[in-house]
């Protein structure tokens, strides 16, 4: 699972041991590994590599049981979401190798769950969105993905994360370290943040509020939809999958929606650009694009309250960040990995400023969200 630091679910465990590699390959149906095997990707939370054996080339991870302690039910969900897509076009989902005893990972005497998946061939990862057609093919795969897993009965799959996206839950926790973290009390920064959070409040309620009424309802959800979780064809620079799939479970759709828009739309990215927090800007061109053709792509089974939703999902997903890191600062930077002190105090006040962005540009987002719904 290659996660950055801007992950919106897990803490950041200590690296473990290097293992014996080729006897691990050499426990999955695909012979013995040939050459060398390398580490794959900047993921901070799984331990992956690049594996060539004999029948071709794949994936190789170690599922990080710190953050996952029930492991298997990633693996439950990634079978049955391989079985759902099996045959359809447009958006592959990476096939799972099975173990020598038939199971789709391989538990070593130590405790360890590896799983072996196939490597897409001539497929590439972006760090940010350089065009127009990069930001529309972000828009596609995930509206694919929502498409193809529309008829996927929730029921089918495990909670991997219980409580993801939960925000009253950080909002009562908020309250909680309030009345604890009196050391903090006199940091400007810090009373500015919490000022946003009380004008917000009512915010983190909204689409929890929208399901409990029953004008939403769970479906299947990526989890981490940012840009390097997609992976392109590296010369028609096509949408090939969404990988990273360990946080697929019942939630719903508007946070992957709002996260990937987030994610994508802060050109200065989560630790903001160099200066004052003025210059978080939410981008009006690439909300377009991603919207426009995500639109495209799931016109047909949203439903009105879903789209009636849209605005609010696009500005809650940052306000429960900040509210996030700065539970963590506030916490002494317990849960997210920090480079230095007060670093998880800024990356808050940049996602509330993300937030004031969005409200600015309140009437453009809504005109940017009518337009793709009708298909303009």
């Amino acid at each position: 699972m290659a996660i950055t630091d801007d992950i919106n679910a897990v803490p950041v465990p200590d690296s473990p041991a290097r293992p014996d590699l080729s006897g691990i390959v050499a426990g999955f149906t695909v012979g013995a590994a040939v050459g060398s095997i390398l580490p794959l990707g900047k993921g901070l939370i799984n331990d992956t590599f690049a594996v060539t054996t004999d029948s071709g080339r794949y994936v190789l991870q170690r599922v990080n049981q710190r953050v996952f302690p029930r492991a298997e039910r990633i693996m439950a969900n990634l079978s049955v979401l391989a079985a759902h897509a099996a045959g359809t076009d447009g958006l592959r989902v990476p096939a799972l190798i099975p173990a020598a005893d038939g199971r789709p990972y391989l538990r070593t005497a130590g405790g360890d769950l590896w799983r072996l998946m196939e490597l897409i061939a001539d497929a590439v990862t972006l760090e940010r969105i350089g065009t127009a057609a990069q930001a529309a093919q972000v828009g596609r795969a995930l509206g694919r993905f929502h498409r193809l897993t529309q008829d996927l009965a929730t029921d089918r799959l495990e909670f991997t994360l219980p409580g993801f996206h939960q925000t009253p839950d950080y909002m009562f926790r908020h309250v909680a370290l309030r009345g604890q973290a009196t050391w903090a009390a006199d940091d400007a920064s810090v009373r500015a943040c919490t000022a946003f959070i009380d004008t917000h409040a009512a915010l983190a309620w909204v689409l929890e509020d929208a399901l409990a009424a029953g004008r939403i309802p769970l479906r299947v959800t990526h989890g981490d939809p940012k840009i390097d979780n997609i992976l392109f064809h590296r010369v028609d620079g096509r949408a090939l999958a969404l990988i990273d799939l360990d946080t697929v479970q019942p939630g719903l759709i508007q946070h992957d929606l709002g996260d990937c828009l987030r994610s994508c739309c802060n050109r200065g990215g989560e630790s903001g650009p160099s200066g004052a927090t003025g210059a978080v800007r939410f981008d009006l061109d690439i909300c377009e694009q991603i919207l426009g053709a995500y639109f495209a792509e799931t016109r047909g089974f949203l439903t009105a309250a879903d789209l009636a939703l849209c605005y609010d999902s696009i500005r809650l997903m940052p306000f429960e960040l900040g509210l996030r890191f700065l539970n963590d600062h506030l916490e002494r930077d317990r849960y997210f990995r920090v480079a230095y002190p007060g670093q998880n105090l800024r990356k808050a006040t940049i996602q509330f400023a993300l937030v004031a962005s969005i409200e600015a540009q309140e009437a453009e987002i809504r005109a940017i969200i009518a337009r793709g719904v009708a298909g303009e």
